[in-house]
């Protein structure tokens, strides 16, 4: 082609689209119930021109929605957050409040089992002194039996219950001799048998 250097093939072919055919249903619906007897073929949407001032409206108008929109998510999102960080909050308020009360049940356990443990070496200390006491007393009144004892007349009879303990009988013409102490013989008088 002498005034052409340059082409492109384009193809162009009529569309349908689906929302063509959702329109033809819904007005076939209407015209079937308000006007029976008319059938609807075929919807074609055209898409119109619009003038650049209305459509810089409309974008605009869009624009300011759309920020409208996204301050609300953003407020939406915002009180989710606040909302999550105020129970979470409330939960590690709540956590140590249990962990206070658990401590405070510890220290209230130990300080009881610390009373307890008080009192029960004051009971001990308190038995034992009762013992010693008695043990002393017990062996002062001892002491004092034994004391009242030691009589002249209760040595003898001591000496006596000794000796007969290891009496030995003798038959015969002849008795050995005794072999006794001069001091003892002072403190027991012994009588000569024949």
């Amino acid at each position: 082609m002498p005034l052409i250097t340059q082409y492109e093939p384009v193809l162009v072919a009529l569309q349908t689209d689906l929302i063509d055919e959702k329109m033809k249903e819904a007005l076939q619906g209407d015209c079937t119930r308000s006007a029976p007897g008319i059938e609807i073929l075929s919807v074609r949407v055209k898409k119109s021109t619009i003038p650049e001032s209305i459509r810089r409206n409309y974008e605009q108008m869009e624009e300011k929605r759309t920020k409208v929109l996204v301050s609300i998510e953003r407020q939406k999102v915002a009180e989710k957050e606040a909302e999550t960080q105020k129970m979470a909050v409330s939960e590690a308020e709540k956590t140590a409040n249990v962990s206070k009360i658990l401590m405070e049940q510890k220290l209230m356990e130990k300080e009881s089992s610390r009373r307890q443990q008080e009192i029960e070496n004051q009971m001990y200390i308190a038995r034992q002194k009762n013992l010693g006491d008695s043990d002393f007393y017990r062996e002062m009144k001892e002491a004092e039996v034994n004391r009242l004892k030691l009589t002249p007349e209760f040595l003898e009879l001591k000496f006596f219950e000794a000796i007969a303990d290891d009496t030995k009988i003798f038959f015969g013409d002849k008795v050995p001799n005794m072999v006794v102490d001069h001091k003892m013989l002072e403190v027991f008088p012994i009588v000569a048998l024949k």
